[in-house]
């Protein structure tokens, strides 16, 4: 037997372009089912429940979300403000939407109150709003399932 000088294999290369174009997909598949309007949703609110709430029809060309604890004090965003706190806030949106040319009376305020915060505060907080200029409003709650 002989042995004699054997040929060279080449490295074998796989094709990474099927591998690319699924990990594509999927990123485009997880784009569209991720949802934000949760990442606007405080977990320290508990909303009331009731059998009248609905998902609204169309979404709010220009939404402030504001979170009332059942202490009273309001979330807009991370941060936690009393009722006074809130009106320099509020005037920043105002002007925001006025600059991105939209008019400010198209803004409306999504009132995301505790079920054990009083309603007297929930109406301080609208009535805030509106000494702002802001006069839209809708209030939020857990869908009761009949």
């Amino acid at each position: 037997m002989r042995y004699g000088r054997g040929r060279q294999i080449p490295d074998a290369e796989g094709d990474m372009t099927p591998m690319i174009d699924m990990t594509f997909q999927l990123i485009a598949f997880f784009m569209i089912l991720i949802n934000f309007s949760e990442g606007d949703q405080n977990q320290l609110i508990r909303l009331p429940a009731s059998e009248l709430a609905k998902p609204p029809d169309t979404a709010p060309a220009y939404p402030i979300t504001l979170q009332m604890t059942s202490k009273g004090t309001v979330f807009y965003g991370v941060e936690e403000y009393t009722l006074d706190g809130i009106v320099p806030i509020l005037l920043v949106e105002k002007q925001l939407v006025e600059r991105r040319g939209g008019d400010y009376r198209d803004t409306t305020v999504i009132i995301r109150a505790d079920r054990y915060a009083k309603t007297g505060r929930v109406q301080e907080l609208i009535r805030t709003c509106q000494s702002v200029g802001l006069e839209k409003f809708t209030l939020r709650a857990k869908q009761e399932s009949t």
